[in-house]
């Protein structure tokens, strides 16, 4: 059921504004709303939310209104904390085809590990406009392997469009395995799998003060420089998350299994598209995943028991789930993949998610997984005021965001696309161009 915005909720809104300082967090209440906690609880009636200085104060129904705050009425609208995608490439490319505007791979470095994202994420990129506009507030940016089996250190990112939207720079690193990573590292698993070893030893070595070995190199070309040996100390001591991309079940025991050389890696699984198979194993390891919400046709064989309950059956299985917003720089989709786990429900002998635990796997989960625990993706007392209004369900292909605000900020939701949009939308067809005509 759609809900539409009362004009007195669009007018408060407008009366909250703080014209001398436009950046300046703002209070802000919002009653008689639907809210959706983002904690994988399921909505909530008649409820309301307070912000504070870009802090959330509660959230929830029976919440006392503050009296020096005028409360927006929303109407029944959407309230829900803003979504997090992860992992993304939001703010390092324009155009995918122009290679001079697309930072997304670095083929050509000698450098691979030590590659640090945070320097290059552009706020205005307009895939950072679009997804804000989608309800995208946060985000994980990386760059993605290519010449090596490892892509570098990804960011933190907020999407209000600030000068510095690095929250967290050198958040994780990224790294390949399965058919992917053998490719790169020379045509086998096992020779991805020997050189991520390799790599990971040497930091370790670094780490305890030892000397490295010689760099390890192909045909004279360096695979692992000292820098990038460096960058990985913090992996394996486990102050930098490590997110590996693998897909096959056999492989993603042979990452959790190197737990046993190198104990304090704190592993994330990326794409883990045959993970129901072993979901048991990860959830024993509590290591999360974040994976595509639908995968029915494998693209690879090591994708050959690809399933659409992959997610449902592991989250089932207690693994720690979010969805990915990678495979084809769809950020601003998050809400699309989410409601597509809820409707899985509805197959016979489908494995979905309920309602509560789909919003989650784009909200709280994701915030969790990169090391906002509570404190991002959710309404809760003392998260971020990142709030997004909504005209319908979240997660109905059809809803939009109406407001969103990020850190108690309300956002723009213009971009190209949504000019775009009004330019043509009611546009005479006697003022299309000439070309036209024919």
């Amino acid at each position: 059921m759609r809900s539409v915005l009362t004009a007195g909720l669009l007018g408060a809104a407008s009366a909250l504004v703080i014209a001398s300082s436009p950046l300046a967090a703002q209070d802000v209440v919002i009653t008689n709303a639907t809210i959706a906690i983002g904690d994988g609880t399921e909505p909530i009636e008649n409820g309301t939310v307070v912000i504070r200085g870009g802090t959330v104060v509660a959230a929830g129904a029976g919440v006392a209104t503050p009296a020096d705050v005028p409360a927006m009425d929303a109407g029944g609208a959407w309230v829900t904390p803003g979504l997090f995608a992860t992992v993304s490439t939001l703010g390092i490319w324009d155009v995918s085809a122009v290679s001079e505007s697309n930072d997304q791979r670095a083929g050509g470095s000698p450098f691979s590990a030590a590659l640090d994202t945070a320097p290059i994420v552009n706020p205005n990129s307009q895939h950072i406009l679009i997804g804000r506009s989608a309800g995208v507030t946060r985000a994980a940016a990386a760059t993605l392997p290519s010449a090596s089996i490892f892509g570098g250190q990804g960011a933190i990112i907020d999407l209000d469009g600030d000068a510095t939207p690095v929250m967290r720079e050198k958040a994780f690193q990224m790294v390949v395995l399965g058919e992917a990573g053998g490719r790169i590292a020379g045509g086998s698993r096992a020779a991805a799998f020997a050189l991520f070893h390799a790599a990971l030893r040497e930091a370790a070595a670094l780490g305890a003060g030892m000397p490295r070995t010689p760099e390890i190199a192909q045909d004279g070309e360096v695979m692992l420089s000292r820098f990038d040996a460096e960058a990985l100390r913090s992996v394996v001591s486990g102050e930098q998350k490590l997110y590996v991309w693998v897909e096959r079940a056999s492989d993603i025991r042979s990452v959790l299994a190197l737990r046993e050389e190198f104990a304090n890696l704190d592993l994330v699984l990326v794409g883990a598209s045959e993970g129901w198979m072993v979901a048991g194993d990860i959830a024993s390891a509590g290591v999360p995943v974040i994976a595509d919400s639908l995968d029915d046709l494998p693209s690879s064989f090591e994708q050959l028991a690809a399933t659409q309950s992959n997610i449902g059956r592991m989250v089932d299985a207690g693994v720690k789930v979010a969805i990915n917003s990678a495979g084809l720089n769809h950020s601003h989709r998050l809400s699309q993949y989410a409601g597509n786990l809820v409707a899985l429900n509805k197959v016979p002998g489908a494995s979905g998610l309920s309602w509560g635990e789909a919003f989650a796997a784009i909200s709280s989960v994701p915030a969790s997984i990169s090391g906002y625990d509570g404190s991002a993706g959710v309404l809760a007392p003392g998260a971020v005021g990142d709030v997004v209004v909504w005209d319908g369900d979240p997660l109905e292909v059809t809803s939009v965001p109406t407001q969103v605000y990020i850190g108690g900020v309300e956002q723009s939701l213009d971009s190209h696309q949504s000019r775009l949009r009004e330019r043509y939308r009611d546009l005479d067809e006697s003022m299309l161009p000439k070309a036209y005509d024919w």
